[in-house]
């Protein structure tokens, strides 16, 4: 069936001199199923040399399930039945089941090895997670690079090349680093980079932009876009946001639970939408932030003042640090009770590192100055057993939930944890659980699943349940909504304003998506480099920026959601 794939690495053809209008990937009645359930059912789609396919839905909808079995990297207990053509190989053998013999499984897997990053690749969602942290940038882009054939001495300015691709700046002094010490956009483009390396005809990205604030959302689909028509690609484009690919594809398939709800060009599919789903997904409400009673205005719950955080950059031959990196300069501000302050800024500006140092979680290594006073104490004074009483004061929600809860435990073991420490009964901790179920709009039933038999916005909601159970002042939410689709993102932003209402918290809310936080926050800071450069209330901010980088994001957001 594969007989050119024989050679696994053969010679590249030039493809960025011209578009075919031939299909270069053709997907006939791709299904995916589980036992007896039906993920994926019948897609059928083609995409040609130069062109966009955007596929848009919600968290579960199939779209990802989809494009990982043309790579044949989804589970072997599922079962795939399709016709999958590659216009310079062939037929694919995508289909599988559990009943495949090791053998007939082995040949169909080294057959698609073949084609993996030659012919197809892939920009996974997470970069962290896709990247092995123990190699260096260098290091693993050369892996890419040898998998291709290109001869010793040509890779290191291949790479060089690849990395200036990308728009990675002075990427002579990235290649000794880890993932750990880029930037989430930087770690983008390497993976972007490590996917051009075998030069392949179908770019597959996977929710690329997922968590990156909204200018380097756009910088990396105008990048991915840019070398699509450099290289003459196609490109398969998965997203949760379906204004966001408006202006990047060419055709969109809108699927719902495993089933294609709607289709077309991308101009006529928003110009005019057939189904309601379609129409829910271009036109996001997230409504709008509580209105402040003048009596929460007074006592400030939070008073950081010039908090710095610097992280070691440089060792010394004998161990001590001889240099150190700058995250947070001189950073000075209130939160008042029952208020919520956004906190924006690029990727790398020093969101997270805030957020981190406010809950008194950063590793032992920074060195942190200034003084953090919550509920009239100042947090950075006080000693281990003191913080442990105090952590229920102040509560974190992180940006993806399956990563920040025990895989092992079940949703009642994950939400009692802090009464448990605390060192509260059974009965109690149980009755706790409940209530901060039913005040997450989750059934009581749930309680005895697992996180993998949650969706993304489920477990969303137990990770808010964990931390509400211990009665915060504070809870700090850094990225709770980046990873879920539109509508789940509306109903999580609407949870927590109920929440708020009801039990009078402050939150501090990090988000690279403007149009959240304008629906959730009363101020905003913008930060840029670990500086503040504005802080203002939303409707101000929002009205009449004053910093040039603050006017920068206002105006793509608005593009963002007026224009796509």
């Amino acid at each position: 069936m594969l007989d050119t794939l024989t050679n696994p690495h053969p010679k590249v053809e030039d493809r960025s001199s011209k578009v075919s209008s031939a299909p270069v990937l053709r997907v006939n009645g791709l299904s995916i199923y589980a036992d007896h359930d039906i993920l994926v059912h019948k897609l059928s789609y083609q995409i040609n040399r130069g062109e966009t396919l955007a596929i848009v839905g919600e968290s579960g909808s199939g779209k990802s399930l989809s494009s990982l079995a043309l790579l044949g990297l989804l589970p072997q207990d599922l079962r795939i039945e399709a016709q999958v053509e590659l216009r310079s190989v062939g037929l694919l053998p995508v289909n599988q089941s559990p009943s495949y013999s090791i053998k007939k499984q082995s040949m169909r897997d080294k057959q698609l090895k073949a084609v993996r990053g030659t012919k197809l690749a892939m920009v996974f969602q997470e970069p962290m997670t896709a990247l092995n942290p123990l190699h260096t940038v260098g290091k693993q882009v050369a892996e890419s690079l040898r998998m291709a054939g290109t001869p010793k001495s040509q890779i290191k300015p291949r790479i060089l090349e690849l990395l200036n691709d990308v728009n990675i700046k002075d990427p002579e002094s990235k290649l000794g680093r880890y993932p750990h010490e880029l930037s989430g956009g930087q770690r983008q483009r390497v993976m972007i980079a490590m996917a051009l390396a075998q030069n392949p005809e179908v770019l597959i990205a996977d929710e690329p932009t997922t968590a990156l604030d909204v200018s380097l959302q756009h910088e990396i689909l105008e990048l991915l876009d840019r070398l699509k028509k450099q290289h003459g690609m196609a490109m398969l484009l998965i997203s949760h946001d379906l204004n966001l690919v408006r202006r990047y594809s060419d055709k969109i398939i809108v699927m719902q639970q495993g089933k294609v709800i709607e289709r077309g060009d991308s101009k006529t599919l928003f110009h005019n939408p057939q189904s309601t789903y379609t129409k829910l997904l271009i036109s996001q409400d997230f409504g709008s932030a509580l209105k402040i009673s003048a009596s929460k205005e007074n006592s400030p719950v939070i008073e950081v003042k010039q908090l710095c955080v610097a992280f070691p950059q440089k060792k010394s031959l004998l161990g001590g640090v001889s240099e150190w990196m700058s995250a947070v300069q001189a950073l000075s501000f209130e939160l008042n009770p029952g208020t919520s302050l956004g906190i924006v800024g690029e990727s790398g500006s020093g969101k997270t590192t805030i957020a981190l140092a406010l809950a008194r979680l950063l590793a032992n290594q920074a060195k942190v100055n200034g003084d953090i006073i919550i509920d009239n104490l100042n947090i950075n004074s006080l000693s281990n057993s003191e913080l442990r009483r105090f952590r229920s004061n102040i509560q974190m929600v992180f940006q993806d939930p399956f990563a920040s809860i025990n895989p092992r435990f079940n949703v009642m073991q994950i939400i009692e944890e802090g009464l448990l420490i605390r060192g509260e009964g059974k009965a109690q901790r149980e009755q706790a659980v409940l209530e901060a179920l039913t005040t997450v709009n989750l059934p009581h039933s749930f309680a005895y699943r697992y996180p993998h038999e949650l969706s993304g916005g489920q477990r969303q909601r137990v990770a808010l349940a964990r931390a509400l159970i211990m009665r915060p002042k504070v809870i700090i939410l850094d990225e709770p909504t980046s990873a879920l689709d539109s509508s789940t993102q509306v109903d999580v932003v609407q949870l927590l304003r109920d929440i708020q209402q009801q039990y009078g918290l402050s939150y501090i809310f990090i988000s690279h998506d403007l149009n959240v936080v304008q629906a959730l926050c009363h101020n905003i800071m913008v930060l840029k480099a670990g500086e503040c450069v504005e802080f203002a209330t939303t409707e101000r901010l929002f009205q009449a920026p004053q910093h040039p980088y603050s006017k920068l994001l206002i105006d793509t957001s608005v593009r963002s959601k007026e224009f796509g």
